[in-house]
């Protein structure tokens, strides 16, 4: 147990570094970079930008030693917690995604929550009463969601709320909370609002895993083993819980390494939609100025939740699955 964690955590690390590597230069590889469109920019104001401002420019971003240089600077400084200054925003990237995470990890977390604890029960019902009317109802709603992208969904319950019921649901808080200090009232005017974003982010996710739950259990629920053990007459509660749940529930736990990071970067046109102050927008508009600091961090912050969500898988896989070893190779 103990040899299999270090050895995955040394995996980890490989992964981290490799990625840092990889997103460094394709953030770079667009031509240009943040200070020629900021120059741009200013001359197109009608402020003409001498070559010593630009030199001093380019010396106060960090622009002015080779791109390997910086990709190592830059993981010197977030290796001592410091990820670097943010272009675009004038403040350190650290500042900026302490802003966010916080309220993207709380989110992610009830997202996924959300989505396991409808999905597993429904696939469940839907294997054991194949082809009957609730079967084909959440088949329906299954497709459907798979099909209508998010932002979709976000747009059409924003319309349908605003007029019919008055209601604003975008945004985690209301306008006289939204620059306000936390407190009780605040944090319990964000819980009102965060069923919304919730369900939208959620839908298809859930969608999903209900047919891969749906498929595995129907597959488990026709072998052998199944078919012997009620002739011998167990009961099919206990049978259907004892074994072949939690064999169709390992795909599902699996996914757990990919939910994660999907449900941060997948959302972020429902989040730029819905108006959440999440990492996603972030990351969106770091890419589009070109912000090679923060755009790094945030894909770092990505692949972290990847990592971490892929062991995570792992161990509840051993957990639930007792065929299932630290092995090496395994």
């Amino acid at each position: 147990m103990v040899s299999y964690i270090l050895r995955r955590l040394i995996y980890m690390i490989c992964v981290l570094g490799v990625t840092s590597v990889v997103s460094f230069i394709i953030i770079q590889l667009p031509p240009g970079d943040y200070l020629t469109s900021y120059i741009v920019q200013l001359e197109s104001s009608g402020t003409k930008v001498s070559e010593e401002q630009v030199a001093s420019l380019k010396k106060r971003y960090g622009l002015d030693v080779p791109i390997y240089l910086q990709y190592f600077k830059w993981i010197w400084k977030m290796l001592h917690g410091d990820f670097g200054m943010s272009f675009a925003w004038n403040k350190p990237v650290s500042k900026l995604l302490a802003e966010r995470l916080p309220l993207t990890i709380m989110i992610s977390l009830f997202t996924l929550i959300f989505t396991y604890i409808v999905a597993i029960p429904i696939g469940i019902y839907s294997a054991t009463h194949q082809y009957s009317a609730g079967d084909y109802i959440f088949t329906v709603f299954g497709f459907a969601g798979l099909a209508i992208p998010n932002f979709l969904l976000a747009l059409i319950l924003m319309f349908l709320f605003y007029k019919y019921f008055g209601i604003s649901i975008g945004g985690l808080f209301s306008s006289e909370y939204a620059e306000a200090a936390w407190s009780i009232g605040k944090f319990i005017d964000m819980l009102k609002h965060l069923p919304a974003p919730i369900i939208v982010i959620g839908t298809a996710g859930t969608a999903g895993l209900i047919r891969v739950m749906r498929g595995c259990l129907l597959d488990e629920l026709r072998k052998q083993y199944v078919i012997t053990a009620r002739a011998k007459g167990v009961a099919e509660r206990k049978l259907l819980f004892k074994y072949p749940v939690r064999v169709a529930i390992n795909p599902i736990i699996s996914t757990i390494g990919w939910t994660l990071p999907q449900i941060v970067s997948g959302g972020t046109i429902t989040a730029i939609v819905l108006s959440l102050p999440t990492v996603g927008p972030l990351l969106f508009q770091a890419l589009l100025t070109q912000d090679m600091y923060l755009a790094g961090s945030s894909v770092m912050f990505l692949t972290f939740l990847t990592v971490i969500g892929t062991f995570i898988s792992d161990l509840l896989l051993v957990w639930i699955d007792p065929r299932i070893r630290y092995e090496k190779g395994a």
